[in-house]
């Protein structure tokens, strides 16, 4: 195992923003998470959580006596957003004296960059691109992530979580935005430290081997299936997302439903509401993993084939 490639790749200039990314997100996580734990005891512990649909939510807050139901922003919160200024200030400045800025010498055409990788933010696109087509990689998907983001606030039926931490009133909310959150993630750490020459897999510790050629036979799904002819691959492809959709609709509304929390939340939601939920969550949180999975384990690189579009 090669720790000195290791130690190269993770001190690179480029880098360094991805471990500094990997370390602040693992502890923020676990002490928002600690704090929601916390929270949730002392909401079990008092019985706030009246009904959902009777009580304005600012009763449904776990409170306990002595604390004040209001804080002013002056001095409360512009205290901590100084010292958090004055900490990032000190940590860049830090940063730009003790790391050189990643600029390189002036394109060389007889001297093509392997691997040519894309800036850190966007080396997650870029492994995207392995197992989508790029009209779906480079426009659709991102198109979608912006589309969820700004229409998530606007979904959610529920009143409670605003304002404090918690787990169990918010389990729907966290466990989405954390698998898109970490699929994101994912795809960064696999193109930044996974991704070798030529954009071949390489696990940690593995030299990186300019010279070396790996034959791969990707196939697609109809082609699997022993179907060939174009009717006969986008029926196949169309029924296959047909029921994907159909059975993955079905598995995470069980998965939202199983509490009477839940239940009662889902009753307040609009059935637009829930369908575009409900889209978004097959398309972006169980659809894209399994197509990765999909190229990863199986070779396959389509599975609907269409004259227009393969997906």
């Amino acid at each position: 195992m090669d720790f000195s490639q290791i130690w190269e790749i993770l001190s690179a200039a480029d880098n360094v923003p991805i471990v500094g990314l990997l370390a602040g997100v693992g502890f923020f996580v676990w002490y928002g998470l600690r704090q929601g734990r916390e929270m949730d005891r002392l909401a079990v512990r008092l019985a706030a959580e009246p009904e959902l649909a009777k009580t304005h939510h600012r009763k449904t807050q776990p409170y306990e006596e002595g604390w004040e139901r209001e804080v002013q922003v002056w001095p409360h919160l512009l205290k901590i957003e100084f010292l958090a200024a004055m900490i990032v200030t000190v940590l860049l400045l830090v940063w730009s004296l003790a790391l050189n800025a990643p600029l390189e010498e002036p394109a060389n055409p007889n001297q093509t960059m392997n691997p040519a990788k894309a800036p850190w933010y966007f080396v997650g696109l870029q492994e995207l691109l392995v197992y989508f087509d790029p009209w779906f990689a480079g426009v659709v998907l991102p198109l979608l992530i912006l589309a969820g983001l700004m229409l998530f606030p606007y979904l959610d039926a529920s009143p409670l979580g605003t304002g404090y931490y918690t787990i169990r009133q918010r389990k729907v909310v966290l466990v989405s935005f954390g698998a898109g959150f970490s699929i994101w993630l994912a795809a960064i750490f696999v193109g930044t430290f996974i991704r070798g020459p030529g954009w071949m897999w390489f696990w940690p510790g593995e030299t990186w081997d300019h010279t070396r050629v790996v034959f791969e036979k990707t196939r697609n799904l109809p082609e699997m299936l022993g179907i060939h002819g174009a009717a006969g691959e986008a029926l196949v492809g169309l029924v296959t997302v047909v029921l994907f959709y159909a059975s993955a609709g079905w598995a995470i509304h069980k998965l939202v439903t199983r509490t009477e929390l839940d239940r009662r939340i889902y009753a307040r939601t609009t059935s637009l509401q829930y369908l575009t939920f409900q889209f978004f969550a097959i398309t972006l949180l169980v659809g894209v993993p399994v197509k990765i999975l999909l190229r990863l384990a199986f070779r396959i690189k389509y599975v609907w084939i269409t004259p227009w579009f393969n997906l």
